[in-house]
């Protein structure tokens, strides 16, 4: 059965909340009537992606760097729950600059468990990712199994998981970790060099524009849109089961997209808008190093546990996403 329940009369803090699954946290959060607190430096965040909540008394913002441990305290203070997703995303980053992804992904987030833990926080839930199963082969990717890490980025993930537990152990604090698979939705970046490859594409394509896929496009995904990533946040954090907590949970739909399909279905869903889309090649590059080939999740556990059932397939999200795109950025 699925859980509709959502949490509600709450103080939220949300790290990370001028981004993309943070700031779709803050909106959902405040649509439940809780009061949200965001905490954001803006390194990748959107200062756009705040403005949205400015007028929302429930809402207020602290601008602060998790690796300031004064700014941590500040923004737990009288908190019940934090949802943890500030970080410094993207193994290509990670590969190129290791030192400030390290900072922030492992420095950074013991200063946020060690705040929460001090301000007695009813719960962490956190979010990592699906990077951590490295070079471990089996599919899909069961929580327990995981592999030797193929990323500085995914190095940091793995640690920030031990801290988790280790805080969990000593402390008998309250985590879940949620890894996420492959994120896509409303007011994901496009832009930039470390652009997630769903907005990228569209992107280039309503430009008309050929995508370029790295590799021969047969590397797969476990594409997840973002109110399934809301919705397993809720249920983290509202979980009595008391085999839930200080645990990880695969969060993603629970099957497999390959690229080159990916861009098909976006291409006759953009087409619908403008229908010369449908006749952009595509252009292939070199593989990326340190990417995962495949990526599937195996679910089950955060159905067993948490009550999670993903709701929005990857053709519902995508429709859902392409019409936030042509309604927000320019097509050209």
């Amino acid at each position: 059965m699925v859980i509709k329940r959502k949490v509600s009369g709450s103080r939220v803090l949300v790290t990370g909340a001028a981004g993309f699954i943070g700031s779709n946290l803050v909106e959902d959060l405040l649509e439940n009537d809780n009061e949200v607190v965001g905490f954001d430096n803006f390194a990748t965040g959107s200062q756009s992606n705040i403005d949205l909540f400015r007028n929302n008394k429930s809402f207020s913002f602290l601008e602060g760097d998790i690796r300031n441990l004064d700014d941590c305290k500040k923004a737990v203070d009288g908190v019940d729950f934090v949802l943890h997703q500030a970080a410094l995303g993207s193994v290509p980053r990670s590969i190129t600059d290791p030192i400030t992804t390290n900072e922030v992904n492992i420095s950074g987030f013991l200063n946020m468990l060690l705040a929460a833990k001090d301000a007695k926080v009813k719960r962490f839930v956190y979010a990592t990712s699906s990077s951590v199963y490295g070079d471990e082969q089996r599919l899909p990717k069961v929580e327990a199994k995981i592999g030797k890490p193929l990323s500085p980025y995914a190095i940091t993930k793995a640690v920030g998981e031990q801290y988790a537990k280790v805080f969990g152990d000593l402390y008998c604090f309250e985590t879940i970790g949620l890894r996420y698979f492959n994120v896509f939705g409303k007011r994901q970046d496009p832009d930039g060099a470390y652009a997630a490859a769903i907005p990228k594409f569209i992107r280039h394509l309503m430009r008309h524009e050929s995508p370029t896929i790295h590799g021969d496009g047969t590397q797969s995904r476990d594409f997840t849109y973002i109110e399934n990533v809301v919705h397993a946040n809720h249920i983290a954090m509202m979980s009595t089961n008391p085999v839930a907590v200080n645990e990880l949970y695969n969060v993603a739909f629970g099957s497999s997209t390959n690229l080159n399909e990916l861009v098909e279905i976006l291409q006759d869903l953009l087409s619908k808008f403008d229908a010369s889309i449908a006749d952009v090649e595509v252009k292939y590059g070199p593989e990326r190093v340190g990417d995962v080939r495949h990526s599937l999740a195996s679910i089950v556990k955060a159905e067993t546990i948490l009550g999670y059932r993903p709701e929005i397939d990857l053709q519902s999200g995508l429709e859902r996403a392409i019409k936030w795109y042509w309604d927000n950025l320019p097509q050209s």
